[in-house]
């Protein structure tokens, strides 16, 4: 396919993004002033005059921190050698002040040291302070995401995750869609694919609900990883939306060709799809046309073989003389069609009959389907509908399609809407035919009031 992406590593991606985000941060992430001389001395002294029970840092913490932090500055610091000097200062954080400092001591040192497991709980800390901005809380949320990930602590990556979008957090170079496509990449990367699918596909709905457009590589990223370890039916919801927002020919030809490679379909079934193919003009190799023209047959109904033999050798994909087996089925066709043409006023009388069988009204909704006579064609399948032993799936199938033919695309929606086992899959690519035709239908004329 051309344009569904591949499946990528969510932890490269982490790594990357991580790394981004704590260069801008700096080495300074936050500078927590007044831990040495006079500066602290003069705090402390502001505290009491206020009334305050107690300082904000507590003694002991402020005792082990400094040596701490002037050990992480001198030259040459090992931080590996310093991190159970670092570590000993957790138990002495208790205050939301103390538990601040610390955060962003072991979140540089984490940095300096290219320890993840020490910039993560230096986070942590600095977030469970209480302390932080909005917008440094939202920034470190991300920050503490990507670690986690990049960790493979999946149930807490995702708790970062979620605190960032709710915060929407953004950058010039990353919005909070992006942050929820990262979130169902979490699920991808755990494996849990119907439930990561069912996150995006829920992302998706809420933005159509409010009228927003929905990203095409959110609808790519669903159907790459739905198609590669296929996920159905929740493929087909993604396919289908994904047509109906982007309906290129080249999505088109995807999503057809898609619906074709994870379904063994007979040939019935497979004329459907053909026909739809089509109609959004992806018939492009040859065996797009030879698959058609089997599917149909030149015998059943000649005069629809004969327009697509006709398409194949006008584009130059069939040329005339080319293929011995395509020139055979077009002089089959041409043998066929005019007295096929004129068996039409029979046909249609027989299957009007009070007491014709439903073998004789399918093969009138077929024939008419064939010859573009789209709203006789579905008058004989809304009646095969109410015969025993009908094909319901097949007969609702070409009702819609008879009915899109039609120009009513509301009622082919809500008759492909009814299909169900194999066929759901071509009901729902032709449902999504429709919605494209309603929206490029102009509008109905607006007649002018007139004065009493």
């Amino acid at each position: 396919m051309t344009n569904i992406s591949s499946p990528r590593r969510q932890t490269g991606l982490a790594r990357q993004l991580a790394l981004a985000v704590a260069l801008a941060a700096g080495t300074a992430v936050l500078a927590v002033p007044g831990f040495t001389g006079a500066a602290y001395a003069q705090k402390k002294k502001k505290g009491d005059d206020k009334g305050e029970a107690k300082p904000a840092y507590t003694e002991a913490f402020v005792k082990a921190y400094q040596p701490a932090d002037a050990a992480l500055k001198a030259p040459g610091a090992d931080v590996a050698a310093l991190k159970p000097q670092l570590l000993a200062l957790v138990p002495l954080a208790l205050t939301p002040d103390d538990k601040q400092a610390l955060g962003g001591l072991l979140f540089n040192a984490g940095i300096t040291g290219k320890d993840y497991p020490l910039q993560l709980q230096g986070a942590e800390m600095m977030l469970g302070s209480g302390k932080a901005k909005p917008e440094d809380t939202a920034r470190f949320s991300v920050v503490a995401f990507q670690l986690a990930n990049e960790l493979r602590d999946y149930e807490k990556a995702r708790t970062y995750l979620q605190k960032a979008i709710d915060l929407n957090y953004s950058t010039p170079t990353t919005t909070v869609a992006d942050l929820q496509l990262n979130l169902a990449e979490i699920y991808f990367t755990e494996g849990r694919y119907p439930e990561g699918l069912k996150y995006l596909d829920d992302l998706i709905a809420a933005r159509k609900a409010q009228g927003q457009q929905v990203d095409a590589k959110w609808y790519r990223r669903g159907i790459s990883v739905a198609y590669t370890n296929e996920v159905v039916p929740q493929v087909y919801d993604f396919v289908k939306n994904w047509v109906a927002d982007y309906p290129t020919t080249d999505n088109w030809r995807d999503a057809i060709n898609l619906t074709r490679n994870l379904n063994d379909y007979d040939g019935a079934v497979l004329l459907d799809l053909m026909r739809l193919g089509k109609k959004v003009g992806t018939l492009k190799d040859k065996n797009d046309y030879v698959f058609y023209i089997e599917a149909a047959d030149p015998r059943r109904l000649p005069s629809e073989v004969k327009a697509v033999i006709d398409e194949a050798n006008a584009k130059g994909t069939i040329p005339k003389g080319s293929d011995s087996w395509v020139d055979e089925q077009s002089k089959v066709v041409n043998a066929f069609v005019t007295q096929d043409r004129a068996a039409l006023p029979t046909l249609e009388r027989d299957a009007n009959a009070p007491a014709a069988k439903l073998r004789t009204i399918i093969a009138a909704g077929d024939t008419f389907l064939s010859y573009g006579e789209y709203a006789k064609a579905a008058a004989f399948y809304e009646r095969s509908l109410a015969l025993p032993d009908v094909d319901r799936n097949l007969s609702l199938t070409r009702l819609g399609i008879a009915q899109i033919g039609a120009g009513n695309t509301d009622a082919a929606r809500a008759t492909l809407a009814k299909v169900e086992g194999v066929r759901a899959p071509v009901a729902m690519l032709w449902s999504a035919y429709a919605e494209q035709q309603a929206a490029a239908a102009p509008a109905a004329p607006v007649a002018a009031a007139t004065g009493s």
